[in-house]
């Protein structure tokens, strides 16, 4: 097994290639988080297939490193949403027969992911966004608390 690392404008990709019992070399292309990226927190939902398809759900991928590295996403791939709160924002993925939306505030030090859902509205519901703004709070609260 071969491993390379190697740093190309900014990303870090390590490169892991191998050999299988088959005539065929296996390569794995895997990006890095470095130092200056911002962390995920999760506070709630989940980006996997199903029920994402792979397609979605590797858009997603490449839309949530691009704000990792610090990148601001306009339109049509995000809005703001001032109705949760400073800050937040939500991703727009599209699918095959669904509209995905990511509702994410980022932060100084982290971009935290308040909610993962299936849009199926012209406007975002009221539920997601009490919810949202719920997390977030709390997320707030606990992480100041802790600080102390």
């Amino acid at each position: 097994m071969l491993i390379k690392q190697v740093d190309y404008l900014r990303l870090e990709y390590l490169i892991v290639v191998w050999l299988s019992p088959s005539p065929y070399i296996g390569c794995d292309i895997i990006l890095c988080m470095l130092e200056e990226d911002k962390p995920f927190v999760w506070l709630h939902g989940e980006v996997k297939t199903p029920p994402f398809t792979q397609a979605a759900r590797l858009e997603t991928g490449l839309l949530l490193r691009r704000l990792q590295q610090g990148e601001n996403i306009g339109l049509p791939q995000s809005r703001p949403m001032p109705s949760i709160g400073a800050r937040c924002y939500e991703l727009r993925v599209r699918d095959e027969n669904k509209i995905w939306r990511i509702v994410y505030r980022i932060d100084e030090d982290a971009i935290i992911v308040a909610e993962v859902f299936n849009k199926t509205t012209r406007e975002t519901p009221q539920n997601v966004i009490k919810n949202c703004q719920r997390r977030l709070s709390k997320f707030d609260h606990d992480v100041l608390g802790a600080r102390k």
